[in-house]
């Protein structure tokens, strides 16, 4: 049965993927349909609401992703579906009110069938919980964990992998680690599934590579920038000779344009929206010590340039400038919440206004900071040719105490993929940080 069950398991998948969306689509518009009736017979009505619902969970789906189980932790697939499903049905909803504020139904514009939209949600989110789970149940019965060698060089990075791979306990299992300059190292590959290499030299990971491609063993590496470069480039051939060729490039004139409208628009929108929440923390921060509300600090942006970051106070006054450990008492009550959902970053609204930063970019580091990765990693200075960001992907998918190396490595895979719609990709899945608060501002440990 397992063995028949591997055969089709995309097919499987898709089919359950398909019975979970069209279930939760049916809740939606079943439930609507009681005091819309029109929306479930052949009308107008109908052929709009369901474009607009179909279009806008596709475009979310490819934002926050769509049914990845076996791939993703269980936790953060049904939270993308639900936000998939939930910001699909606002839109819906407020679309199919819209369209009722007419003569016939409702002369001005009225929210209506809250409750309905509620309870749309409720079930939704069940739906979604149920199928994911069985989608996972199926997927890790059918195969078993992967047996995993991890290859380093050092035993401090063979312990962070070996930490990153047992966050997702179901599909892989360590079963050893080894130096990338062991003798034995090919005996040791044949024993496991797949083969992890973290900082290991271009020329090692090449004939590792080899060896893998031949046995056919998985095999992850972290990249270097000339892999990203590679990722974006493209196939020539001249004469009779292959090559791969990148085109230098920068963001043009025409998206710098319209990434500036962007950050002007969206970020004074922000600001008199989260005003409420700007206030309440100034207050909060007040209040606790009586000191200072804004903390300000020296920090690069493009081209080098130095300007004056603005952020929420979160420490003591005067209590340093070294980077955040594990149970630090230098942070204040109100500041432990702040820097938790990330409120404290609020701030740099202003620095966007005021053309300092962009919505979208690489993380804007402490002049020290920059000094001391530039020495030791003379590629830092690449991240230095776009405007820092408030968000970006070191900020999604890195913690406070991620490696400078790896943070480098997503603001430079950030560059060379830039485009205004992976801006506002990388805008909406901001949203997911705030879910991930504990990981997300994880503090280095107290003896690094």
């Amino acid at each position: 049965m397992k063995d028949f069950c591997k055969k089709f398991k995309n097919s499987i998948l898709i089919f359950t993927a398909l019975i979970m969306y069209v279930l939760c689509a049916a809740s939606f518009f079943l439930l609507f349909s009681v005091d819309n009736p029109e929306i479930t017979d052949i009308s107008r009505t109908a052929a709009v609401t369901l474009s607009t619902y179909f279009i806008f969970m596709l475009l979310l789906s490819v934002i926050y992703g769509k049914y990845d189980v076996g791939r993703k932790k269980e936790k953060q697939t049904i939270f993308a579906l639900s936000v998939t499903h939930i910001l699909t049905d606002l839109v819906t909803y407020f679309e199919l009110t819209i369209m009722k504020t007419n003569e016939a139904n409702n002369n001005t514009f009225t929210i209506e069938n809250v409750g309905v939209l509620f309870l749309v949600f409720l079930i939704q989110v069940i739906l979604i919980i149920l199928f994911t789970r069985l989608g996972n149940r199926f997927y890790f019965w059918i195969f078993d964990k992967e047996k995993c060698l991890i290859i380093s060089g050092t035993d401090t990075e063979a312990e962070k992998i070996e930490n990153a791979l047992s966050d997702f306990g179901k599909k892989y299992t360590v079963n050893g680690i080894v130096s990338y300059d062991d003798p034995d190292i090919e005996n040791k590959m044949l024993l496991a599934d797949t083969v992890v290499m973290y900082e290991v030299p271009v020329e090692i990971r090449t004939r590792i590579a080899d060896f893998c491609y031949q046995n056919l063993k998985n095999f992850y590496f972290n990249p270097h920038i000339a892999d990203i470069l590679e990722q974006n480039s493209r196939q020539l051939i001249v004469d009779d000779i292959s090559f791969f060729t990148w085109d230098f490039h920068l963001i043009s004139f025409e998206e710098r344009i319209i990434k500036k409208l962007m950050d002007i628009v969206i970020s004074l929108v922000a600001v008199i929206v989260l005003s409420p929440i700007l206030v309440v923390s100034a207050i909060c921060i007040k209040k606790y010590d009586g000191g200072k509300i804004f903390f300000r600090q020296k920090r690069a942006t493009a081209n080098g340039r130095v300007f004056e970051i603005y952020k929420f106070r979160t420490m003591k006054e005067n209590s340093g400038n070294r980077s955040l450990t594990k149970d630090d008492d230098r942070v204040t009550k109100p500041g432990h919440f702040l820097r938790k959902y990330r409120i404290d970053e609020l701030p740099q609204l202003f620095n966007i206004l005021k053309g300092d930063m962009s919505l979208v970019g690489p993380r804007p580091e402490m002049l020290e900071n920059v000094e001391d990765y530039t020495r030791e990693l003379p590629e830092f200075r690449y991240r230095l040719r776009m405007k820092a960001g408030l968000t970006g992907y070191a900020q999604i998918y890195g913690k406070y105490n991620t490696s400078s190396k790896d943070k480098l490595m997503l603001d430079i895979m950030y560059i060379e993929n830039y485009s205004i719609f992976k801006d506002i990709q990388i805008l909406f899945q901001t949203i997911m940080v705030l879910f991930k608060a504990e990981d997300s501002t994880e503090a280095f440990n107290n003896n690094e």
